[in-house]
């Protein structure tokens, strides 16, 4: 190249960097969030109003925010970050309309996923700040939350002060929202009147976004700390909450086959189009849902830094100390949910032993390899079918996502071993429901023969017939309660354990 010659300018590619939203900022903003289910999402609005923080979250996911996703990123995207860059783009767009631009810009801030691996869930934001160059609303904020840090643009932004207060109360917004989720899908598929399980789950969810809005303050420190793990505050809210759920009136002898979700963490929490509602479909084909718990993933999230401390003492400058911390942070977690659990009667479903899990899946699939789900997808399909806590297996998995993608292949390997595990891996799109669902139905199809079969067993073990339950039932009507608790007796299906029940603890049967 001659003297003189001009060199061609390069533009290099740069991230997405967060611009600020800062404390003075914080009375006339609203903070937009998604991604979780609507009982999740509200009990969330209460801890942050608590706070005195104006929030909202994103409307539910539809088949549209697909089609606004696809005008406005990369086709190739993974479903979740279509689906919700579809969501927030059909959001703005709506409120640009009204408000017009600047306003918006300057009214909202977004909090989003945002971090590195071998996810795609590292590229949302990037996907998010495409969307809004397309927008016209390049000067939008986003909010980056990473699982170790929140990134607020220059010098830290702290309009969001992430605190002991703020942390405690997302976590257990997030607890007793599980909570209901589990009540839901538990009682759900067995009321005697069509819709009274919406009708009380809505106003449990009220009466607890009550309770977060008006969390007393107990500073933002480790007395807030010392306040959540022994207040009865939630203990007696919650006690209330099962008093509701009581009024429903359930029929446990309608014989159904469980359904454990598993899968990326986006589709296997959502309730909506994005993942073909597919928890309410399987509802619709006479199944009961086993829903993934958000209270499994925080516990996930804390359990790999105490197994490698177990395996690499060199990890801290005082790995014995940190190592003891860790654990006992772990065990006050469990503690925690299972006094919360045991407030509703135990009847949701208990936290699955971490350990456990990664000593299932590791034969098949090594605890170290990070990204999605990690080990859990394996870990979770072995802990149910060991245990007989579901008939069969649905993990949902975005279209060609990579950690996913290496989980299904290694349970080609888990299914060479245990061919009687029933596994129906769901690819998805979003737009291609049909290939999907009938996928998924065809597995279900050998499930709902499997739990006929356990039923008649248990029928057929105890002596018991329908006729026979049905006139105990009458002069005992509190086993028709939702909040009457069957425990479990080594049957995956309710109903097979029901009649189980009714014979060892009731005295019933031969």
């Amino acid at each position: 190249m001659g003297q003189g010659t001009q060199l061609p300018v390069v533009n290099h590619y740069t991230a997405y960097k967060a611009k600020p939203f800062t404390r003075a900022q914080r009375k006339d903003v609203t903070i937009l969030y998604g991604g979780l289910t609507w009982k999740h999402e509200r009990l969330i609005q209460g801890a942050l109003r608590n706070l005195k923080y104006n929030a909202e979250p994103l409307p539910n996911i539809q088949r549209e925010d697909l089609d606004a996703g696809k005008e406005m990123i990369d086709v190739g995207a993974c479903s979740p970050t279509i689906f919700t860059t579809g969501n927030l783009v059909n959001f703005l767009k709506k409120e640009a309309a009204k408000h017009g631009k600047e306003e918006v810009n300057r009214k909202y801030v977004y909090v989003t996923a945002g971090a590195c691996g071998p996810c795609r869930f590292g590229q949302y934001h990037e996907s998010y700040s495409m969307a809004l160059d397309g927008l016209g609303l390049r000067d939008f904020r986003m909010l980056l939350m990473a699982q170790d840090e929140l990134d607020q643009g220059e010098n830290g932004g702290s309009g969001l002060e992430v605190n002991m207060s703020l942390m405690l109360g997302l976590v257990w917004a997030a607890l007793c929202a599980d909570l209901l989720g589990d009540l839901e899908y538990l009682i759900r598929p067995y009321e005697v009147t069509p819709g009274q399980t919406e009708k009380v789950l809505k106003q449990s969810v009220e009466y607890l976004y009550e309770l977060f809005l008006n969390r007393p303050s107990r500073g933002e420190k480790y007395g807030a700390l010392a306040w959540h793990l022994t207040t009865n505050y939630f203990t007696k809210a919650l006690r209330e909450v099962r008093k509701m759920w009581d009024t429903i009136e359930v029929d446990r002898l309608r014989v159904k086959p469980k359904v454990k979700i598993t899968g990326e963490f986006w589709l296997q929490t959502h309730e909506g189009d994005g993942n073909y509602n597919i928890k309410r479909w399987l509802e619709q084909e006479n199944s009961e849902v086993i829903p993934p718990a958000v209270a499994v993933w925080f516990d996930y999230l804390m359990h790999p830094l105490i197994h490698r401390m177990e395996h690499r003492h060199a990890y801290a400058r005082h790995p014995k100390a940190m190592q003891f911390t860790l654990k006992l942070a772990e065990r006050l977690y469990a503690a925690t949910y299972n006094r919360l659990r045991r407030a509703l009667a135990s009847l949701p479903n208990e936290l699955p032993d971490q350990a456990e899990l990664a000593r299932l899946a590791e034969p098949f699939f090594h605890f170290e390899l990070r990204g999605g789900e990690g080990h859990m997808l394996i870990g979770k399909a072995l802990y149910v079918y060991h245990h007989k806590k579901a008939h069969m297996v649905c993990e949902l998995s975005p279209y060609s996502c990579m950690p996913n993608t290496m989980s299904i292949g290694a349970m080609a390997n888990v299914l060479g071993k245990y061919p009687d595990l029933l596994y129906a891996p769901i690819e998805v799109k979003g737009d291609s429901d049909v290939h999907a669902l009938s996928r998924c139905q065809m597995i279900l199809t050998e499930a709902k023969r499997r739990a006929q079969t356990e039923f008649d067993d248990a029928l057929r073990s105890t002596g018991l017939t329908i006729d026979k339950i049905r006139q105990y039932e009458v002069e005992h009507p509190e086993l028709r309660k939702a909040t009457y608790r069957v425990p479990h007796q080594g049957r995956a299906g309710s109903a097979a354990n029901y009649v189980l029940h009714l014979a060892s603890a009731r005295g019933l049967g031969k």
